[in-house]
């Protein structure tokens, strides 16, 4: 696996979740740097290193909703 990619949304109680796509991993971290380093601690979890994907992206999604 070249590259595995999380979808990273806020919680409403605070902080960040994240969930791989493709792949059963889940974590929750207050901030940015943080959930980075859960993520990569749950990526070495997951995987043996010879299966480790080389990249790891973060799919940021924000809903905004508004009135017309």
């Amino acid at each position: 696996m070249d590259e595995l990619v999380f979808w990273v949304e806020a919680s409403p109680e605070g902080g960040f979740t994240a969930r791989a796509l493709g792949a059963a991993i889940f974590t929750e971290a207050d901030d940015r740097e943080t959930l980075k380093q859960f993520i990569l601690d749950a990526v070495d979890c997951h995987y043996e290193p010879q299966e480790r994907p080389k990249i790891v992206r973060l799919h940021f999604v924000q809903d905004e909703v508004f009135t017309t």
